[in-house]
């Protein structure tokens, strides 16, 4: 990735979550967090990944409400930052931390299991 294309991810992770956060007022939004960016190298399409806490029906009511806002969000980025052309943006479910979060219950289960095994 180049300087450029990174300090543009490290822009759009810190404005979009910001525009997320004080801009986007619909209720149905629950707890999010920006996590990540990708950003083509011609600079044209980001894709902003999300987590979002909640099942999986408020994830998908999250996420669409994000995908409804996309034209806004960049709205916004682009009164922010100064560039010629802004990038399209996408809004994409980060599952790693649910991920994670499983797998941490599976090894602590597997420790248990041990432990009642060996007493």
């Amino acid at each position: 990735m180049s300087t450029r294309q990174e300090k543009l991810r490290a822009l759009l992770i810190e404005e979009i979550s910001d525009i997320i956060r004080r801009e986007l007022k619909d209720p149905r939004l629950g707890f999010l967090t920006v996590i990540d960016a990708e950003i083509t190298a011609d600079l044209r399409h980001a894709r902003v990944f999300i987590s979002i806490m909640g099942s999986k029906e408020e994830q998908a009511i999250n996420l669409a409400v994000l995908k409804r806002s996309a034209r806004f969000v960049r709205q916004e980025f682009g009164k922010r930052v100064k560039m010629k052309v802004l990038p399209d943006i996408e809004f994409v479910l980060d599952e790693s931390v649910e991920r994670g979060v499983r797998m941490f219950e599976l090894l602590q289960q597997i420790k248990s299991d041990d432990d009642d095994q060996g007493t």
